[in-house]
């Protein structure tokens, strides 16, 4: 049988998805990379991966598109993770450095600063350059919020913007996938997500950051209505950047 190739996340955020799909019987039938958001988009989008969790402003970059799982990488409100970080408030915001690793959390940081702060600013991708602000997404961001004068928590940003939830990366294929494959899949990542205890023992402490409260209240892990609502909210706005 040809096993079905798979590309995830390696952050945190994703620890509990990994552990359930190597602790469950579907890892036997699966290729599991780990890579960074924009790295997992990038397979997913020209082949080298049948699905991955990625990033959802590249959904439509995605041939055949569809979400295949009940779970994503979610928020309602603040998920402390995914930040603009800035040296000053975000009206005096000027320039503005993207993070390499996410496509989402950029296009998510544009959005924000055009439609709810309406505030326009000049971006950059270049690592060295100095801008007034950087988006900064995951792992990295841990315990570095006492580093800069003025912090903006995208998911909370979000809900004060639209009320709605938010995804930050969902489960997506680019092939039509088997009900069979499909209710396994989610079975796994159920399981997982029921043993978010395990998963937290196995990883360092961090200092200034709870994890627990990470993996436990700030994300969520269900594709809910009102998640797919903000996610084709977010798709809308981006095309209006």
């Amino acid at each position: 049988m040809n096993k079905i190739k798979i590309s995830a996340v390696a952050y945190s955020n994703t620890k509990a998805f990994i552990y359930g799909l190597e602790h469950s019987d579907i890892i036997n039938k699966i290729d599991l990379s780990l890579d960074i958001p924009s790295d997992c988009a990038a397979k997913v989008i020209n082949g080298e991966v049948d699905l991955g969790l990625m990033p959802v402003a590249a959904i439509p970059l995605v041939p055949n598109a569809n979400i295949i799982a009940d779970y994503c990488i979610g928020s309602d409100g603040a998920v402390n993770s995914v930040f603009i970080f800035s040296d000053v408030p975000v009206e005096e915001i000027k320039t503005l450095k993207l993070d390499a690793h996410s496509r989402t959390s950029n296009n998510l940081a544009k959005v924000l600063l055009k439609f709810h702060w309406k505030h326009e600013v000049e971006v950059t991708t270049e690592p060295s350059a100095k801008t007034d602000a950087i988006v900064l997404i995951g792992d990295r961001t841990f315990g570095r919020k006492d580093n800069y004068a003025f912090v903006y928590d995208m998911g909370e940003e979000w809900k004060n913007f639209t009320g709605l939830p938010f995804m930050y990366a969902a489960w997506v294929a680019n092939k039509e996938i088997s009900q069979e494959f499909k209710d396994e899949f989610n079975a796994a990542l159920k399981f997982g997500l029921v043993h978010r205890k395990e998963v937290l023992n196995n990883l360092p402490q961090i200092p200034n950051f709870d994890l627990e409260d990470y993996l436990y209240n700030k994300l969520q892990f269900e594709v809910t209505e009102d998640r797919k609502k903000a996610l084709q909210l977010f798709l809308g706005y981006i095309q209006e950047l």
